[in-house]
């Protein structure tokens, strides 16, 4: 198996910006200054943590979802992030769009409403978990709330997962939930995980603290931000998880279980 080089772009969102926060996010892509194959984005990168859907939602084809597969196409990479989608019946979702070079797309509706802000009440849940394979790795992509829900983060027993994504807009106030949670997806799971957050203050005037990190199989940090605006780049290398797999077979010893949505 192929070792891969994964980034996360760690930034303020501009409240209700889309056309800024592109431009801001295509600025932290450029400074991504070696080849990479997955560059992960924060939570409604677009807007920031909004309940504004009617006036911010975009048709699935709208402009954020041209702009990443041009960064797809001119990084050779996949470009992910969730965004507000409004689909042909009217429905809002917070929607991870999974954006390939050749310009194919996956998409995953978040399932963990954010009932705390009435997300509930605006968006329609999820129903099914999305698993990628990229470039030889299996990879789940979930978003911000989800992190609460180890079920829906589980590994599955036949087919594991290589890499849990986590993007979110998290906020500040309850960061130790965040780096805790990130933490223990990773151990349970035997998977590198990656959580991307944002920072800065939103229009609603919540601090987000940031705190993306990446770590791998047995917990342990191999990247761990501030709060500064930032993008970061690591490979991850499969030989090493495999062999701490085959060390500590854990996952063989989980109980089986069936998902319903």
């Amino acid at each position: 198996m192929t070792d891969l080089t994964v980034s996360f772009v760690q930034a303020a969102l501009r409240w209700h910006e889309p056309a800024a926060n592109r431009q801001e996010m295509s600025r932290h892509i450029d400074e991504i200054s070696i080849p990479t194959d997955l560059i992960v984005l924060p939570e409604m990168f677009t807007t920031g943590f909004s309940m504004e859907a009617a006036t911010l939602a975009e048709p699935m084809d709208g402009p954020t979802l041209e702009w990443m597969r041009l960064m797809a196409d001119a990084r050779d990479a996949v470009v992910t992030g969730s965004l507000i989608v409004r689909d042909e019946q009217g429905r809002y979702y917070n929607r991870l769009l999974w954006v390939r070079p050749d310009g194919s797309v996956s998409y995953y509706n978040k399932r963990h409403l954010f009932r705390m802000a009435g997300e509930h009440e605006v968006y329609t849940a999820g129903t099914e978990r999305l698993m990628e394979e990229w470039r030889g790795w299996r990879i789940c992509p979930l978003v911000c709330y989800d992190l609460r829900f180890p079920v829906w983060s589980r590994n599955p027993l036949d087919q594991p997962y290589d890499l849990l994504l986590y993007m979110a807009n998290w906020p500040a106030a309850r960061r130790t939930a965040w780096i805790t949670l990130l933490r223990a997806r990773a151990i349970e799971n035997l998977a590198y995980t990656m959580g991307v957050n944002c920072v800065g203050t939103d229009g609603n005037g919540l601090t987000y603290a940031g705190d993306s990190a990446l770590l791998d199989m047995r917990g342990e940090y191999l990247v761990e931000v501030g709060n500064q605006e930032t993008s970061i780049t690591r490979t991850l290398r499969h030989d090493e998880l495999t062999a701490f797999r085959e060390r500590f077979p854990a996952l063989q010893d989980g109980d089986a279980f069936e998902l319903k949505g």
